[in-house]
């Protein structure tokens, strides 16, 4: 699909869609019985491409990842958190690949897989001519991250995991104080820096931009979750 055509939505386990920009493409696909988004950040000046979340599907990755790079190749893929649904396909990727890895440094410790690159608050990851920043949202998990490509007048676009989503923030399992945490460190760390055409794409379900949902982070920090 077009960039044209783009508005977030994927069907659970059909093809991916392709997000156009001038100097790197965004694909998104949803795999897996809980239907995981994993994205396929690619340099088109380069060819380089970076993965996040190796989710479920290692084979319907790799077709992704020969259509993003005639050399079939993948530079390096980033775990927003530990949770089982985001790294189901994380050993066949690096075997396939010999791609390096990189997760959260909280989070490291409970993949099973190595972590080549523990990742802290506001680190920087470069593949071909793109850079990455990692924003760490503590809360669903305590070494979650979210991607952010800036991309000048293309716009900001933010990989969030299960840290954010349309309608409200990630799972905290009823916990005051890791909810607490995690809508402080959204609001602070994501709202507070980044404008409202700020592109969203979560870990599950359709895209959204930070716009469309800042009136309500008064209101998801009322009721709690």
């Amino acid at each position: 699909m077009a960039d044209h055509e783009y508005t977030g939505h994927v069907d659970p386990g059909g093809e991916p869609v392709t997000r156009d920009l001038r100097t790197l493409q965004i694909r998104k696909i949803s795999v897996g019985p809980m239907d995981n988004n994993s994205y396929l950040l690619t340099c088109r000046s380069t060819g380089a491409q970076l993965l996040i979340d190796a989710a479920a599907d290692a084979d319907a990755l790799r077709r992704m990842i020969a259509a993003g790079s005639e050399h079939n190749a993948l530079d390096l893929i980033v775990t927003t958190h530990s949770h089982h649904d985001h790294v189901g396909a994380l050993a066949e990727m690096i075997s396939a690949t010999g791609a390096r890895t990189a997760a959260g440094a909280a989070d490291a410790k409970d993949i099973a897989e190595p972590i080549d690159e523990p990742l802290a608050h506001g680190d920087v990851l470069e593949f071909g001519e793109q850079r990455v920043e990692i924003i760490h949202l503590r809360g669903h998990t305590p070494g979650s991250v979210a991607v952010l490509w800036r991309g000048g007048d293309e716009g900001d676009h933010l990989f969030t995991g299960d840290s954010l989503f349309p309608g409200g923030v990630g799972n905290t399992q009823q916990d005051p104080q890791r909810f607490a945490q995690l809508i402080d460190d959204v609001e602070q760390r994501i709202f507070d820096r980044l404008g409202d055409e700020t592109w969203v794409y979560p870990g599950h379900g359709d895209d959204t931009t930070l716009g469309a949902e800042r009136g309500s982070l008064p209101a998801w920090r009322e009721r709690g979750w």
